[in-house]
């Protein structure tokens, strides 16, 4: 056993023939790498960088074992022949780090889509799924031999590119799980019914494919333990599928998730809202009743939380996806005793699960590298007169997650930066946002960016406004606008002093109370976050929205669910396709609203005692002129502009464009 800070993490275990140096799983999930089909170069960076940062295990995403299947656009096609030379290139720069990887095959059923192969999908039974609505084609008897031999093929094909071992994605969107539910199968054949038969094609399968890859490579089986559907896949058979699978033989370990994609999504991939290590029971469960290695998975985001995974017996080996998407160096930084230098997964799903979700390539909000490891940085400026490597003197104005990001860029490349911010702390409106209900994670990017601010030697000068004037007078090499938005008050307000913005009553400059209408123009948080802070502070709440939904893209981030069911059972109302004409005060003091049902035309009125509007703001961008004048050369310095004072957005943009600020500098 270790006998680091995480002795359980850093304690090498065999998993069949072969030998783990650590248990940190970088285990399957989706990225949108692929182009026409094929693996890339991006998959190779962005894998090889997880094992060099530690990880003991790679499990690259599905990789689709029939020409049938193609539930979205950038899928690995790994029944082509034309695949091998990616899968070289993915496993050769990961073995370059000495770390194994294994491929996830898969065959999505009917939870795929004919949108891209013009088929219909496969499914046991004629059961639609929820999101996609195809009704599937129930397989023939025969056509169940050509699944199973296109799972062989695929497994044949890896070996082949030089993985170490294939996963069999049985959990939540495979055919497989389509005919271990007992929701989506309901044959009569010895396919269907009892438990034994909806398992036979998981068998049948795992037979064919330890037979293409012989006993040289590691087999693994990855099964939802629990669906979180009415007559679903539940814990008790999940934990007897397993039991089967390693029964045979064949099987060197299970791997676990909970809920089903689509129905469940959100369960799937859970977002800060859910408790760290809320699926843990799942693991815990099957380990019990087998003798292989149990991986255990359910936001895992610090090495503390994965170690106590192991030391309570709850898995063998723990997976941290989104914990090493946002921290490439999760592993090594755990190993060396640096917990506090790991860059904390916000669990937002903004850029990795909701990004994929809008069919681009996989990102992360805190990570402005992942999905770019294949790019490398321009090397860093040097100023007129100085040699090689002696830095620029940069000054960056702003300290939210723009601002630091870029004085964190910066300062890594070798220039001297001061930050300034005129508040008392950094953060900007990502703390004011950690301050919400079930939006504590957001925390961890504002602090973890001024941890490694004041370790990359930023100065961070706080409580200090700077102006054009002083900028002028101190004259350094370069500077960074990042000093925000500001709210807006709509026209059809009038100035009423009881028509606030949402940052202001989550920075407590406004404080609503009674009967509270919440007007959603943005689609996300800050609405709905401010929305429930009234609503647990005892207010009437009522959101409307000109959208068909309240709070729409909380469904890419998959907050949608727990979001609307406390707000349900809170009493808060919602009305959907409304926008507001005109606020007045009415002869009992309330406010008076005018809305417009805009797909009839249709007009109401709404009573309430204040109006809480979230609403585009407007870019903070009068520093940026002040320096710029009436030319655009007129500033004595290069002058870039990061985040809202450039075009208010989210987050990540803001982090994005303070790397790409800090790296041409």
């Amino acid at each position: 056993m270790s006998t680091g800070p995480y002795r359980h993490l850093f304690t090498p275990l065999r998993v069949g023939p072969l030998m783990l140096a650590n248990r940190v799983v970088f285990a399957a999930h989706l990225t949108n790498y692929a182009c026409d089909g094929l693996p890339t170069g991006q998959h190779a960076a962005y894998y090889a960088r997880r094992a060099a940062g530690g990880a003991g295990l790679i499990i690259t995403e599905e990789h689709s074992t029939h020409p049938a299947d193609r539930p979205y656009e950038k899928l690995i096609q790994g029944y082509r022949p034309e695949v091998i030379p990616g899968y070289r290139r993915i496993t050769d720069a990961v073995h370059a780090h000495g770390v194994p990887v294994l491929a996830q095959l898969n065959h999505n059923g009917g939870q795929s889509s004919g949108m891209y192969s013009r088929l219909p999908v496969q499914a046991p039974s004629p059961v639609p799924d929820p999101l996609f609505r195809e009704v599937p084609k129930p397989v023939e008897l025969e056509e169940i031999a050509e699944i199973v031999a296109g799972y062989a093929r695929v497994a044949r094909h890896c070996a082949e590119g030089g993985f170490d071992g294939v996963e069999l994605q049985c959990s939540q969107s495979s055919i497989i799980r389509g005919f271990l539910s007992p929701a989506t199968n309901l044959r009569t054949d010895g396919y269907g019914g009892a438990l034994p038969n909806r398992a036979r094609l998981l068998l049948e399968v795992v037979a064919a494919v330890r037979a293409a890859i012989g006993p040289g490579r590691v087999l693994g089986v990855r099964l939802s333990g629990d669906e979180l559907i009415e007559g679903g896949f539940t814990l008790g058979e999940s934990v007897e599928v397993a039991r089967m699978a390693g029964a045979t033989g064949a099987v060197d370990y299970i791997n676990t998730t909970i809920g089903v994609a689509t129905a469940t999504l959100y369960m799937v991939v859970a977002s800060m809202r859910a408790a760290p290590g809320y699926a843990m029971h799942v693991p815990a469960a099957i380990r019990a009743a087998v003798d292989i290695p149990v991986i255990g998975a359910g936001r895992i985001t610090d090495p503390r939380q994965a170690d106590q995974a192991l030391a309570d017996g709850q898995c063998d080996l723990v997976a941290v996806v989104r914990g090493q998407i946002a921290d490439p160096d999760f592993a090594a930084k755990a190993r060396a005793g640096d917990a506090a230098g790991i860059r904390t997964c916000l669990s937002c799903n903004q850029e990795c699960a909701g990004r994929v979700g809008r069919n681009r390539w996989l990102g992360c909000t805190g990570n402005p590298r992942a999905g770019h490891e294949s790019v490398p940085l321009p090397p860093p400026a040097t100023p007129a007169g100085r040699g090689p490597g002696a830095g620029r003197r940069v000054y960056v104005v702003g300290g939210g997650p723009g601002g630091l990001q870029a004085a964190v860029t910066a300062a890594e490349r070798g220039h001297r930066v001061t930050l300034f911010e005129g508040a008392a702390r950094t953060g900007g409106q990502a703390a004011v946002a950690a301050r919400m209900p079930g939006r504590a994670g957001f925390g961890a990017l504002a602090n973890d960016l001024a941890h490694q601010a004041r370790r990359a030697g930023v100065r961070l000068e706080t409580s200090h406004p700077v102006d054009a004037g002083f900028l002028r007078a101190e004259r350094p090499d370069a500077v960074v606008l990042a000093t925000g938005a500001v709210p807006v008050q709509p026209a059809w307000a009038h100035g009423h002093p009881r028509v606030v913005d949402v940052r202001q009553v989550a920075d407590g400059s406004a404080r609503p109370g009674g009967t509270v209408v919440v007007v959603d123009e943005l689609g996300f948080h800050p609405a709905t976050s401010v929305a429930e802070l009234l609503a647990d502070r005892g207010c009437a709440v009522q959101v409307i929205t000109s959208a068909m939904v309240v709070g729409q893209d909380l469904g890419l981030t998959l907050d949608l669910e727990l979001w609307t069911r406390k707000m349900h059972a809170q009493g808060a109302g919602q009305r959907t396709d409304v926008v507001v004409l005109d606020a007045r005060e009415n002869q009992a003091g309330r406010l008076e609203l005018t809305l417009l049902h805009h797909p009839t035309g249709a007009r109401s009125q709404l009573a309430c005692d204040w109006v809480a509007c979230a609403v585009p703001p407007r870019p903070a961008d009068e520093l940026w002129h002040a320096l710029r004048g009436a030319r655009p050369d007129s500033a004595p310095f290069e002058v870039h502009r990061v985040g809202d004072c450039l075009a208010p957005r989210r987050a990540h943009a803001a982090v994005l464009e303070g790397e790409r600020a800090g790296a041409a500098l």
